[in-house]
């Protein structure tokens, strides 16, 4: 075991799960004040049930030997029994395997939790309970061993997915869509404007979701090395990129540039360099998260379009944002960056990695929106998932957690 490789993964677990207070933060302060509290309360339950499963048995379905096909790993690991064997696929880690469990239980606190933003306002507490709880076993666990595992089908063929486009981004966002065709819209959406209650709020959650996605993404080398070092280096060009693309669209389109707009796009860049992190070059990074920029909030719009009632826009850029990551990777993609990974389109490698990263991308969708839409179905039928119209006007933080977050709630 390598204590530098093993401290730096160590960290960039620590700065990952600082990455879920900082977004119930974002997403607290995009809500009406009503509902702030049930935002966060919903985001630290996320810390526990995840906690507990992952180490029973989500990391065993995710990462112990494959059940067969590539698709789902065996109970090789449940209850984190066996660990001392090592990890099927990563033998060639200076890492412990303990380490790399921790790492990865954050990625799925924090990709559970990206899921709150879309349903915030009228989801009860017990039916998110029980969903997050089936959709942590039946669609994250599965993608992370098709995709993060080396004995995965998706890593088997030569997909590429250095921090998690598909894992988090993808599967977060179309499975939000999915939940919230099922919940259905907010009273009054969108009729009613439902303005944020306090950006100052949203603008501290970004930055401390910025600072923890230099773990998120360069502490998926799982090492001390130059790949995380090219990660660090392009997860703070994208998030510039995509930054400065989101406000530059506002400020030629709206005529303003807001403070909630420039935070939105250093989240959409972020997003978007996930897959690519450790893959591509500085300026690639720099085209990559300007676009995600661009193209996230041409996506927000989609919902008043479409009228699916997506209350934080996690479709729009997490799910768009890790699409957008997915195929541009397939473009750019270097072996001189990454001798590990493959040349792109643009860089002499022709259409394989290039198709690779659409099947991956299309594969992710369609498993997560359909899997997702039943798992809601399902809690919804026996448990249930909207709260009563009555709960909702009141705001779920007095109707559901007995608390308010400020003297009077508007």
């Amino acid at each position: 075991m390598h204590a530098g490789d093993t401290a730096w993964v160590l960290v960039s677990a620590a700065l990952v799960l600082f990455m879920t207070p900082g977004l119930a933060l974002f997403y607290g302060g995009m809500v009406r004040s009503k509902n702030v509290l049930s935002v966060m309360a919903q985001s630290f339950f996320v810390m526990g049930i995840v906690t507990v499963l992952w180490v029973v048995v989500g990391f065993s379905l995710a990462f112990s030997r494959d059940a067969g096909g590539g698709l789902i790993g065996n109970l090789g690991f449940l209850g984190l029994k066996g660990l001392g064997h090592g990890l099927p696929g990563y033998a060639h880690l200076l890492v412990s395997p303990e380490a790399v469990m921790i790492f990865q239980m954050m990625f799925a606190i924090i990709t559970a939790a990206l899921i709150i933003g879309g349903a915030a306002d009228r989801m009860r507490f017990q039916g998110f309970a029980a969903f997050i709880t089936l959709w942590l076993l039946f669609v994250y666990s599965p993608i992370a061993h098709w995709v993060f595992s080396p004995v995965g089908w998706l890593a088997h063929l030569g997909v590429l997915d250095f921090a998690g486009g598909t894992v988090v981004e993808i599967n977060s966002g179309f499975s939000t869509l999915a939940l919230v065709l099922v919940l259905g819209r907010r009273q009054g959406w969108p009729r009613e404007r439902m303005p944020p209650h306090s950006i100052p709020l949203s603008v501290i959650g970004a930055g401390i979701l910025w600072f923890g996605w230099f773990g998120f993404n360069a502490g998926s080398a799982l090492a001390a090395n130059e790949t995380a070092v090219h990660a660090f280096v392009n997860t703070q060009l994208a998030a510039a990129a995509g930054l400065l693309g989101w406000m530059i669209f506002e400020g030629v389109n709206e005529h303003v540039t807001t403070a909630l707009g420039a935070v939105s796009g250093a989240v959409a860049g972020m997003v978007a360099i996930t897959p690519c992190a450790g893959y591509v070059g500085p300026m690639p990074a720099l085209l990559i998260g300007g676009l995600a920029g661009f193209f996230c909030v041409l996506a927000v719009r989609l919902k008043f379009r479409y009228r699916y009632d997506d209350s934080l826009d996690v479709l729009a850029i997490h799910g768009v944002g890790g699409l957008i990551g997915m195929v541009l990777l397939g473009c750019f993609a270097e072996r001189s960056v990454n001798a590990a990974g493959s040349n792109g389109l643009f860089f002499g490698g022709g259409g394989r990695l290039f198709s690779l990263e659409l099947l991956a991308a299309g594969v992710t969708v369609g498993y997560s929106f359909i899997v997702t839409y039943g798992i809601a179905k399902v809690v919804d039928r026996f448990i249930g998932l909207r709260v009563s119209p009555e709960d909702e006007s009141r705001g779920l933080d007095l109707s559901h957690h007995g608390e308010s977050a400020y003297t009077s709630n508007a």
